[in-house]
């Protein structure tokens, strides 16, 4: 009897390589055609076998079903380019990170004076720094004079009393004979403690205020 030589392993030879993991996409695409064709197939089962479905119906909803598999994939595509954008603008506003940025929104106020950035509108005869705490309620309204670009809140109230520490927001108003004529944002510079990223890039400022990166008009050095 002739005695049989175990085969050897090709040289060189490795195992095949495992395929690439499904996307998040491919999978949801996977699952909605299977549910299309067990439709597809139901309804195939149940129709009147002497009114049958036109063909050109078939083509339609296999052309439908086309139409969504590329809308999902597109969808994923631009989810994935938003969030290399994002990683990519990250890097640009990492580098605002302790100098102060100047902006339309509330700022943290804990006993430094805040400088604000407030034009009166052109045709005003008077104007007012108006000033209101986290509940909403003006505590303070400060004179400023027609034709000034900056004015300084030292934090005190209307009657001249210290304010305590928190979230305070800005806004100045415009009078002419009397009259208010116009309310615009007093923008205010706070220091930059984060960035984030994302979709829409965020700063975030002392005492956790967050304001996106594009509202952001001025830049000075910490």
């Amino acid at each position: 009897m002739t005695e049989i030589s175990p085969v050897s392993p090709v040289p060189g030879s490795a195992k095949a390589p495992a395929a690439p993991a499904a996307t998040k996409a491919d999978r949801l695409i996977s699952s909605d055609f299977n549910t299309f064709l067990r439709m597809l197939t139901t309804q195939l089962k149940n129709q009147d076998p002497l009114n049958p479905m036109d063909n050109s119906e078939y083509a339609v909803q296999l052309a439908t079903f086309s139409g969504v598999e590329q809308q999902v994939r597109t969808n994923a595509l631009l989810e994935s380019l938003g969030a290399q954008l994002g990683v990519s603008g990250l890097a640009t506003y990492a580098g605002w990170v302790g100098k102060d940025a100047r902006a339309d929104m509330p700022v943290w106020y804990s006993g430094t004076p805040v400088t604000l950035a407030a034009k009166p509108d052109p045709k005003a005869e008077s104007a007012e720094l108006v000033v209101t705490n986290a509940a909403g309620l003006v505590v303070a309204r400060q004179p400023v004079l027609p034709g000034a670009d900056t004015v300084t809140w030292t934090g005190l109230d209307s009657l001249g009393a210290p304010m305590p520490t928190g979230r305070y927001t800005f806004a100045l108003e415009s009078f002419a004979q009397g009259t208010r004529i116009a309310t615009t944002p007093a923008e205010a510079y706070a220091r930059v403690i984060e960035a984030r990223g994302g979709p829409t890039p965020t700063l975030v400022f002392t005492g956790g205020i967050a304001v996106e990166a594009r509202n952001v008009t001025a830049l000075r050095g910490g």
